[in-house]
Parts: structure tokens; C-alpha cells; sequence
């Protein structure tokens, strides 16, 4: 488990291009602490594990390697899931289309194949 919550860790950090240090400040851990789960010399406790997981916005199951898709979890996607029920057919077809540009332009190459 080990060797799986480290390779997550890692790749949920670098698809929010975040740095250790950013990662650290978002989650209130030390920079250190962030570089010692990343290199599996530590395990995090079950608090730090929920303060990764919401300051990257995946899910724990993610990070402990027990689902494939990151997923959106979280403070913030729960923020963007409150406001669902006020919205329209075509305001969430707008809303689907905006987050699709948002996610093409985070993709490697700016969404280009």
C-alpha cells in the first residue's frame, strides 16, 4: 500500500501542477512531511490522509490505490455540487462546456493531440 499511496500521491499532485511546498501549504502539513509520504519513507495518519485528499480534490479511495479515477471530492467540488440543484438543463449544458475548456487547457499540450 505503501509504494501505491506514494505513486498517487504524486501523480493527484502533479495533475493539480502543484508543487510539494504548495501541496503542503493548501493541506496544513509540513513541506517535509509531503516529501516523506511522497518517497513512502512515511505513512500519513487517517487526518492527514482527508487534509491531502481535499486539498488535492481526489477522493481517499484514490490515494490508497482502491479506484482507478481520481474522481472530484472534496470541499471544492462539493461547493460546485451545492449549487446544482438551482441550475437549468441549460445552464448545466453551459456549465458542462466551460468545464471542458477548463479541463482541455490543463491537459498536457493545452488539450492539442
Amino acid at each position: 500500500m505503501k509504494e501505491t499511496f506514494s505513486h498517487r500521491l504524486r501523480a493527484a499532485r502533479d495533475l493539480r501542477k502543484m508543487s510539494q511546498g504548495d501541496l503542503a501549504t493548501k493541506s496544513g502539513l509540513q513541506p517535509s512531511a509531503i516529501s516523506h509520504f511522497e518517497t513512502g519513507n512515511r505513512s500519513p495518519s487517517f487526518d492527514n490522509l482527508k487534509r491531502l485528499a481535499d486539498a488535492l480534490t481526489v477522493t481517499t479511495d484514490y490515494l490508497l490505490g482502491r479506484v482507478e479515477d481520481p474522481g472530484a471530492s472534496g470541499p471544492e467540488a462539493g461547493s460546485l455540487f451545492r449549487h446544482a440543484e438551482n441550475l437549468s438543463a441549460d445552464d448545466f449544458k453551459t456549465l458542462e462546456s466551460m468545464a471542458k475548456v477548463l479541463a482541455d487547457k490543463n491537459r498536457p499540450n493545452g488539450g492539442r493531440a
